[in-house]
């Protein structure tokens, strides 16, 4: 029988919980919805994932239309751009009607090979091996996610993990590649993936405490009972996490350690992994670096990127057996207008990451043995629109002669390119497919117009937007749009092509990244200035930019639909309450909207690690109030709110399903009565904090939040009682 709708929204109970910190009192009345294991709260997620079936059950054929728009757009069956490991190019295949896909390998030709096969969806490719069928690997589970894989160095086992819950902690296992079997050699609660040692007899991996935070590196040699592996490194500091990795050179295993201020890298000889790891400098408050093995000058030595007197990071050279800061040696100095943010070392060459005027780089120095410091010429690889994003992609092997790279615009599927570094030719490996619509029409960038726009933040600050539209869109104030924003971590929101997007611009929708501070798109800086005390700078500057958009004509307030996730989320929750009349609407995913009750709590995962993002309100009544002030939770008013959707996972680790389910509660209880505009709330019962597992299902999800959006949008948002 079909489900029985209900005829009005769930309605939390109401049970007092008092907290007092620095003198201060709060009442929180829907506490209670943080026992998961409740079948009170249970049956309230269910409840309210019923009225939003109720709610939007008349977008169910536009969200199945758009669905299949994504669908037939994106060419299922299809191969990645081999990369080179060993004597072996390494790609992934997805399949037609599959939810995974395959991680395949097949051989390269001779140890001059660089040329990655072009190879075809269609034919047999010579030699191929199925390394992880993984569709397989999650047949019978509602979620599953591949946490890492790494094959041994000679290239005969295979190490991955698997999630099948979405809490992100994960099962280590080892494949013999030769045979297919699995080795007896099984690791419960692992964080991600593993490390192998040179010789490939020894896996290094992280687990977590009790407050989700990865504070032990073991070692686990093969063969060996698990009940025998050893802890290398214990991280006692609740504010550091760590882990291990290994060189690209492949001499050296590496150990780091880190908070949100400061980083401690110690390093061990690849062949000695029964040996101690040394610590490179160690740990001082407020100082980030990070080490790379290099070749400079025919000695072995490591690079150093730091921030000692280096806002925007500068790069030093070490000897191979550091032990101290005061071993570093420029190399190459700080630049207050270009951000490096990675350097990564091969044979002949040093490709460097950075980004200046908000906009990404990639940058080659050359090595000249001639030279006093070992480094030669120095150039950007030109690609370049006034909307764009390169990277480095994969580019594993240490005397490769190319270098792997990656760009795309708001327009421009992603390309992956090779560039030759001698030649400085670049060559298009592979750009993604779009396929026609269901109206049989080609995808034509022309199609679309994209721009880079500066908002006045209030206290003068110009914050860059990137923005796409259709090209005939006017500048009159009609166009509907999203406006996206993150703002947290040092994290940038670098301009990206979306497949699904297409449905929303092709409907005559626009888009928009406001690139606001506490991301890292105008170098350390502007993180800086967007956390901690500085933190209202992060909503102060999206309610700038979205303001902007209407000013100047791009959209107007009653068109705009605001749209973050995680961090973002909070910022979703922040201008739902200061800023109610800029937006239409607003979707807020897994959103960090109780930030005071988490933040006040050290048993809470990743609590502690975060004070240096947030600030320490527990013993900082500075912090407490400030954090109070713009906690969306805690500053629900009685208002018209845009209509909102909420979105959680009940197995998130990151953000707690608790915090929207609590926040959505308390809005439904305070907005004025009348108002009908939709407050939602959907959990999702089998996913993490990155959403639900598998390609159909992510579409499906996506095709949800566009025909919201859509619905909102085009229709608008009052919508009659089911």
């Amino acid at each position: 029988m079909p489900e029985k709708q209900p005829t009005a929204p769930p309605v939390a109970r109401r049970e007092p919980v008092e907290r007092t910190h620095h003198g201060d009192t709060v009442v929180d009345h829907y506490e209670w919805l943080r026992d998961k294991e409740s079948p009170d709260t249970l049956a309230y997620l269910e409840a309210e994932n019923a009225w939003t079936r109720a709610r939007t059950a008349h977008l169910d054929d536009l969200a199945e239309t758009v669905f299949g728009e994504i669908k037939s757009r994106t060419q299922e069956t299809d191969l990645s751009v081999p990369y080179r490991i060993g004597d072996w190019w390494y790609y992934g295949r997805s399949h037609e009607g599959k939810q995974y896909g395959a991680s395949c390998r097949c051989p390269a030709t001779g140890p001059d090979d660089w040329s990655p096969p072009r190879l075809s969806a269609d034919v047999d490719v010579p030699g191929e091996e199925v390394l992880l069928d993984v569709d397989a690997l999650a047949e019978g589970h509602d979620f599953f996610s591949l946490g890492g894989m790494s094959v041994s160095p000679d290239g005969t086992l295979l190490a991955y993990s698997t999630d099948v819950v979405g809490d992100e902690r994960y099962t280590l296992r080892v494949k013999d590649l030769r045979t297919g079997a699995l080795l007896p050699d099984e690791v419960r609660g692992v964080l991600g993936g593993a490390t192998w040692d040179r010789k490939g007899t020894t896996l290094f991996y992280s687990t977590v405490d009790d407050a989700w935070r990865p504070d032990k590196v073991w070692r686990h040699v093969l063969g060996t009972p698990v009940g025998d592996d050893v802890v290398v490194h214990h991280e006692t500091d609740e504010r550091f996490g760590t882990g291990v990795g290994r060189t690209r050179s492949d001499r050296y295993l590496v150990r780091a350690s880190g908070s949100k201020t400061t980083t401690e890298y110690a390093i061990l000889d690849a062949d000695d992994p029964l040996g101690e790891f040394r610590v490179v400098a160690p740990r001082r408050q407020g100082v980030e670096y990070s080490i790379e093995h290099a070749v400079l000058g025919g000695e072995d030595c490591l690079l150093v990127l730091h921030n000692e007197d280096a806002e925007n990071y500068a790069l030093a050279r070490a000897p191979i057996d550091a032990t101290s800061a005061d071993q570093w040696r420029p190399l190459v100095p700080h630049d207050p207008a270009v951000r490096l943010e990675a350097v990564e070392a091969f044979a002949g060459h040093l490709a460097v990451s950075q980004r200046s005027e908000g906009l990404t780089q990639a940058r080659v120095v050359m090595l000249d043995d001639g030279a006093p410091d070992g480094l030669g010429e120095d150039f950007l690889v030109e690609l370049r629109h006034e909307v764009h994003t390169v990277g480095f992609g994969s580019n594993p092997e240490f005397h490769q002669p190319t270098l792997r790279l990656g760009y795309t615009t708001l327009v421009d599927p992603p390309s992956i390119y090779d560039f030759d570094v001698d030649s400085r030719q670049l060559t298009l490996l592979k750009q993604t497919p779009v396929l026609p619509g269901p109206d049989g029409a080609p995808y034509d960038r022309s199609r679309y117009r994209q721009a880079r726009e500066w908002a006045t933040a209030a206290d003068g600050t110009r914050v860059p937007i990137s923005i796409v539209v259709p090209a005939d869109a006017p500048r009159d104030g009609s166009v509907p749009m999203v406006i996206y924003g993150y703002g947290a971590y040092e994290d940038s929101m670098d301009p990206w092509f979306s497949i699904g997007r297409l449905s929303l611009l092709d409907r005559g929708i626009g888009f928009a990244v406001a690139h606001v501070r506490g991301g890292g798109e105008m170098g350390r800086r502007w993180y800086l200035d967007g956390k901690l005390l500085h933190k209202k700078n992060t909503f102060t500057d999206f309610v700038a930019c979205a303001r902007h958009l209407a000013d100047t004509g791009w959209t107007s307030a009653d068109r705009l639909v605001a749209h973050g996730g995680s961090a973002g989320g909070l910022l979703m929750g922040v201008v739902a309450n200061t800023d109610p009349d800029a937006f239409a609407g607003i979707l807020a995913e897994v959103p960090f909207v109780d930030p005071l009750t988490t933040i006040l709590d050290p048993s809470l995962p990743l609590t502690v690690p975060e004070w240096e993002e947030w600030g320490n309100p527990l013993d900082d009544a500075e912090v407490y109030a400030y954090m109070k002030s713009y906690a969306p939770y805690d500053n629900v008013t009685e208002q018209v709110y845009p209509a909102i959707l909420a979105e959680t996972s009940l197995h998130d680790t990151r953000v707690y399903y608790v915090e929207p389910a609590k926040w959505v509660a308390r809005l439904r209880a305070t907005v004025p009565e009348g108002t009908n505009r939709d407050i939602l709330l959907r959990t999702k019962m089998a996913a993490g904090h990155g959403g639900v597992s598998g390609r159909y299902n992510a579409w499906r999800e996506a095709a949800f939040d566009y025909a919201w959006i859509l619905g909102l949008l085009l229709t608008g948002p009052e919508r009659p009682a089911p």
